[in-house]
């Protein structure tokens, strides 16, 4: 089967958002976009309520993918645009449906006036076991959105893409994780920029008098750490402009102030085999509540 971009659709703004961002991210790639709608069985009981009954719920599942297809065709000509229902706890045909994918898109809802984004909890699950990237488009996102403003100052989809942003662990990067990065920047044709926190010395949460030497010193063992980590990578995509930023303090913080002007955020969810079983971490899920653009999850062992 042909790897696709494949959109979970729930016929919710956010999801619609989802699906106008996979068109585009296909067209770039030059790949299908497949709509996945998942019916979920109301229980026996509730099926034969009299205005929620079984096939009356199914028939309108089903016109969630077919009017969400027409929508993206004519907005998007060119793109190949197929639809699939399934049947089904969400979560678990999501992931089913990843496997197949190039990329899966969610859309995230936004919280009115916390300056945040809501992942529900099947985008959560998904996030956290996908084998696949995972992306997450937060509602009402534009194409507008991921350009740098005209000459007029206004943001325009036919400006050059912002900056795609990269958060690394230096200590363990990852070759899945960094090479999303480079690859989405390159077919934006965009710069990327790679973003890494380092902790500033115990002193500081003491209060005590800093010390500008190890301070100093830190700050460029980090940035040596992080020019070394992606060497070979300026050799693999000469053509990819990297902006390196060794900052001190949380990382999360770091990355949801550089989605202000982002086209893409990459962060990575560490493939775990644990009693616990699978999270995405709480510097991804930071990022995923919190940035502004489109939030991409990488897993990597």
């Amino acid at each position: 089967m042909p790897r696709t971009v494949t959109v979970g659709l729930d016929g919710s703004p956010e999801s619609r958002a989802a699906a106008e961002w996979a068109a585009r991210e296909a067209r770039l790639r030059a790949l299908p976009v497949r709509l996945v709608n998942v019916w979920e069985p109301a229980p026996d009981p509730m099926a034969q309520a009299p205005l929620l009954g079984a096939e009356t719920h199914q028939h309108w599942s089903e016109r969630i993918p077919r009017e969400a297809a027409e929508g993206v065709r004519l907005r998007h000509p060119g793109v190949d645009v197929t639809t699939e229902q399934l049947t089904g706890r969400p979560a678990e045909e999501l992931l089913k449906a990843a496997d197949d994918a190039e990329l899966l898109v969610l859309g995230t809802r936004g919280l009115s006036g916390a300056g945040g984004f809501m992942v529900g909890s099947v985008g959560l699950a998904v996030a956290a076991h996908a084998g696949r990237p995972v992306v997450f488009v937060r509602a009402g996102e534009q194409a507008a959105d991921e350009h740098l403003p005209d000459p007029t100052g206004v943001p325009s989809a036919a400006a050059p893409f912002r900056p795609v942003v990269l958060g690394l662990d230096t200590s363990r990067p990852d070759d899945a994780l960094i090479g999303f990065a480079f690859e989405a920047a390159l077919l934006r044709a965009t710069a990327l920029r790679v973003v890494h926190s380092w902790n500033e010395p115990p002193y500081i949460a003491y209060g005590l008098p800093p010390d500008l030497k190890m301070t100093a010193r830190l700050a460029a063992e980090d940035a040596a750490a992080m020019t070394a980590a992606l060497r070979t990578w300026r050799e693999k995509y000469p053509a990819v402009e990297i902006v390196e930023d060794s900052l001190s303090g949380k990382p999360a913080n770091h990355l949801v102030d550089a989605s202000r002007e982002a086209s893409l955020v990459v962060v990575g969810r560490r493939i775990r085999k644990a009693a616990l079983g699978a999270h995405i971490g709480p510097v991804t899920h930071a990022v995923l509540h919190h940035a502004t653009a489109p939030v991409a999850v990488v897993p990597h062992p």
